[in-house]
C-alpha cells in the first residue's frame, strides 16, 4: 500500500478504497463459504446420528413385534418376554440416539455468525475512510 501524503488526488485515494473494498469483499465471501461448509459439516454429523438413532428404534420395534407373535404362538412359553425385553432396551438405545442429535442440532446455528461480525465491522472501517 502506498504511503499518503498530501500530494495525492482525490481520484487516487477513492480508487486504493474502491480496490481495497474490493478485497475486503472477495475476502468476506470465501470467509462465509468457509464458514457454512463447517456448519454444514456439523449439521450432516448430527442427522447422521438421528438416521443411525431410527435405525436402531427400527430394529427394537421389529423385535417388539417379534416378542407379540411369539407370545400369541406360545401361550405362555416364556420366550416372548426374552423379546420383549430386548426389544425395549434397543428401542430406548434408539430413542437416545434420536434425543442426542436433535438435541445438537438445536443448539447448532446455521447462520455465519463470524462473517457478519467482520462484514459489520467492515462497514464501520469504510464509514470511518469516507469521512
Amino acid at each position: 500500500m502506498r504511503q499518503i501524503n498530501e500530494e495525492r488526488s482525490l481520484g487516487d485515494l477513492f480508487g486504493d478504497l474502491t480496490r481495497e473494498m474490493g478485497t475486503l469483499v472477495r475476502q468476506e465471501v470465501e470467509l462465509a463459504k468457509t464458514e457454512m461448509t463447517e456448519k454444514a459439516s456439523q449439521a450432516g454429523k448430527n442427522i447422521g446420528s438421528m438416521v443411525a438413532g431410527g435405525a436402531v428404534a427400527y430394529a427394537g420395534f421389529l423385535a417388539i413385534l417379534a416378542a407379540i407373535i411369539i407370545g400369541i404362538a406360545s401361550l405362555g412359553v416364556p420366550t416372548w418376554l426374552s423379546a420383549l425385553i430386548v426389544g425395549l432396551v434397543v428401542t430406548g438405545v434408539g430413542y437416545f440416539l434420536i434425543q442426542k442429535g436433535r438435541d445438537a442440532l438445536k443448539q447448532e446455528s446455521l447462520a455465519p455468525r463470524q462473517t457478519i461480525d467482520t462484514l459489520k465491522e467492515d462497514a464501520e472501517w469504510a464509514k470511518e475512510q469516507v469521512k
